[in-house]
């Protein structure tokens, strides 16, 4: 049977990774609760997840882990979560942009090594992992997969020889690497979390009982009923040991306007009800709703979102102009990861196995249609016309971002140039290939005013990288 991956047929960008570490400072098991950690996190990554877990009153050497291909269901049954027994580890859920969707590069990854193990997570992209990888292969590295998150694992391993603990160690990792990572990172006595200086991915501390986590959204807190302490600071290595949290600053930047946060974060990525760096990601896409309605106004009956992240911004928008706030779409969510490829003849489109239109809702109306972003342009083309098919008068596109120029290198799939459809194309000609009555996008600097002021990484609508981009391919399909 030819089955096909969603992503392949998906106009929709896709993030790298969720990340979820635990220690019961009390020694209870942590593996289910981690199970449930990712479970929340499953937006963030739906190829491949893993859990490894260790008891730290136990032998060094010992991690016991399971990982494989799916979601996080279907890779984990409850006997499978009974036999992970340890009071400490990590989980991951992972897509990938970077290194091929195979079993051998699902995380967490473990290596043991003259100091014990390390059980690694990693959430996004290094720019510089193929001259780090050579490097570390000239001085007898024997690498297991193609992902750069083994380049850092080695990196740590290395470093640890020669520092007198393993947050030490990953602190002189941090310096050879250029780009965005969060890590979570076990070893056999402390639950470590890593963030780098420039603050690409989200990272948060939380606190259940006796246990301390480490994950990359506060919606996995509050899913296992944890309590929010704070955020990881972007350059910041922070220890979980058994007495409590240790701090390591060293790689902070003194500038805090070098941060750079993915503001697709804000955007698309992350949960509505989680709070990223002290911002509510709902609230961000409210206003970015309410700015389409200031910058961009037009004339109609109805405004709808297109599920899931469109319909705060669509919210926002209909509180701004007035006009009433309806739902037009129905979504299948029981689509996973993959689905049997119809064949050619039965005409069937990803689009339509995922959503369809509520015919009583649109008919006879003038609607206004709030998508997060525009890559390629064949989903909004088929879903303006799924609109005109159930009896939209007219179809008007809003899209709470601004339109996609460039690629990105920190672990976000944007295409290269000649795959984005706003690249060298006037705003009529996009409208024209999507078949819209009009379409408007979010005015770039609004894009701070949605993250409340904090820095964040503009570069795919901008081309400024925070970053010097790499050269080389590093994700296997895309060079500059």
């Amino acid at each position: 049977m030819e089955m096909e991956n969603i992503r392949n047929s998906d106009d929709k960008l896709h993030e790298e990774c969720g990340i979820f570490g635990m220690y019961d400072l009390d020694g209870g098991e942590v593996a289910s609760t981690i199970y449930y950690g990712l479970f929340a996190l499953q937006h963030r990554g739906q190829e491949s997840c893993g859990i490894a877990v260790s008891d730290t009153e136990g032998p060094k050497h010992a991690v016991r882990v399971h990982k494989g291909m799916g979601l996080c269901n279907e890779v984990f049954l409850p006997e499978t979560l009974e036999a992970l027994h340890g009071n400490i580890g990590v989980g991951h859920v992972r897509y990938s942009t970077a290194g091929s969707s195979t079993r051998e590069n699902a995380q967490p990854l473990v290596l043991n090594y003259i100091k014990g193990t390390l059980a690694l997570a990693h959430n996004g992209n290094l720019v510089n992992a193929p001259e780090l990888r050579r490097e570390l292969a000239y001085t007898g590295a024997i690498f297991q997969t193609t992902i750069d998150s083994e380049v850092i694992a080695y990196l740590i391993a290395r470093a640890r020889i020669d520092s007198k603990n393993v947050q030490e160690a990953v602190a002189k990792a941090m310096k050879k690497l250029d780009g965005a990572y969060s890590l979570v990172i076990m070893s056999p006595r402390k639950l470590i979390g890593a963030r780098d200086p420039f603050g690409f991915k989200p990272l948060c501390i939380g606190k259940k009982d006796g246990a301390y986590i480490l994950t990359s959204e506060t919606c996995a807190l509050a899913t296992i009923g944890a309590e929010f302490i704070r955020d990881v600071e972007p350059g910041e290595v922070v220890a979980i040991t058994k007495d409590g949290i240790e701090s390591d600053r060293s790689m902070c930047f003194a500038d805090a306007k070098r941060q750079a946060r993915c503001v697709f974060e804000y955007i698309y990525f992350a949960r509505p009800d989680t709070v990223f760096d002290g911002v509510s990601v709902y609230h961000s896409r409210v206003y970015a709703g309410r700015c389409l309605a200031k910058d961009s106004p037009v004339d109609a009956d109805l405004v709808v979102g297109v599920p899931e992240s469109g319909n705060a911004a669509a919210l926002g928008y209909a509180l701004e102009s007035g006009i009433p706030y309806g739902t037009a779409f129905v979504k299948n969510t029981y689509v996973g990861r993959t689905f049997i490829k119809p064949k050619q003849s039965n005409r069937v489109s990803a689009v339509r196995v995922k959503l369809n239109v509520l015919k009583e809702a649109v008919e006879g109306k003038r609607v206004i249609m709030i998508d997060d972003s525009i890559v390629r342009g064949t989903t909004s083309h088929q879903i303006v016309r799924m609109l005109r098919e159930a009896g939209a008068k007219e179809v008007h596109v809003k899209v709470s971002a601004p339109p996609f120029l460039h690629p990105c290198y920190f672990g976000t799939d944007i295409p290269s140039e000649d795959q984005l459809i706003a690249h060298g194309k006037t705003l009529d000609e996009i409208r024209f290939l999507i078949g819209a009555d009009s379409l408007s996008y979010l005015r770039v600097e609004r894009l701070k005013e949605m993250a409340e002021g904090l820095p964040i990484c503009t570069a795919c609508f901008t081309g400024d990288y925070p970053i010097e981009p790499p050269t080389e391919d590093i994700r296997g399909e895309y060079v500059r």
